[in-house]
């Protein structure tokens, strides 16, 4: 027996499906995952426009110069000031500072603090710039024109970003060497040139080092290139979508650091 329906009731709003955590993750995933797949398509087979990667690396790399100088040279002055602090309460032989000091910046220490670096300058300024046009709808227009959004925006960002981390990590090596050896030198003593030495310095940190700065560089403009393509709204929307591409970038390099690290032991 049919039970005929109101007006009321035919025009009133279905109630949408209850949103559960698993969809609240799994979607935000396979858009990841699709935004992947599709930089990596248009690598291969499209072309881009011309300068258009030298231009961001100019951006990425050289003008993230001067952030990097300052904050890792005063962090390996004040590393290297700690380290030898606690040491000369132990022993009075400060030979191995240096050694395991670069070491640790090698490996650790040099790519994972510029990586965040990154991730809080470059990662913000790209899902701002990319969340701008969308909600200006110019990411619509370049669409009308027969131009993918992710090969124009994401796809130069994705390839200047992982070649500038690798870089940018040398030149923070350098840097938090230089900082720290005359820290040793003229704090307590140590000479230059056992500072500096490589005893302790192995293939696998290299491998590890340069590891983790592609990897950084590879993950921040994706992440901060899918915030701001899920931009929505107007100011609002593009403030939302800069801080989530903040903070996931910064999650992405802890959690990659981590799992490079494990895999690098697990290899050497």
């Amino acid at each position: 027996m049919s039970v005929a329906l109101t007006t009321d009731e035919l025009l009133a709003p279905r109630p949408k499906p209850r949103a559960t955590w698993l969809t609240g993750v799994a979607r935000p995933g396979m858009d990841f995952l699709r935004l992947v797949r599709d930089t990596l398509v248009h690598i291969v087979r499209s072309r881009r426009e011309a300068g258009s990667v030298a231009k961001q690396m100019y951006a990425i790399g050289n003008q993230s110069v001067l952030f990097i100088t300052v904050t890792i040279g005063f962090l390996g002055m004040i590393l290297v000031y700690q380290v030898a602090t606690q040491v000369s309460k132990i022993l009075p032989d400060f030979s191995m500072i240096g050694p395991a000091f670069l070491q640790v910046m090698i490996k650790e220490f040099a790519p994972t603090i510029s990586g965040m670096m990154i991730a809080t300058r470059v990662g913000s300024g790209i899902a701002a710039e990319i969340g701008s046009m969308v909600v200006t709808e110019q990411v619509d227009a370049l669409r009308m024109c027969n131009a993918d959004p992710v090969n124009y925006l994401v796809v130069p960002r994705f390839l200047a970003s992982g070649l500038m981390m690798i870089c940018l990590t040398i030149y923070a090596v350098l840097v938090g060497e230089i900082t720290g050896m005359f820290t040793g030198m003229y704090g307590f003593g140590i000479h230059p040139l056992t500072f500096l030495s490589v005893q302790l310095v192995t293939p696998g940190d290299l491998v590890s080092g340069i590891a983790k700065a592609f990897a950084y560089g590879c993950a921040i403009p994706l992440i901060a290139g899918q915030a701001g393509l899920e931009a929505t709204g107007g100011s609002e929307g593009v403030g939302w979508a800069t801080t989530r591409s903040v903070v996931n970038a910064s999650f992405a390099v802890v959690l990659l650091d981590f799992v490079i690290s494990g895999l690098i032991f697990a290899i050497f």
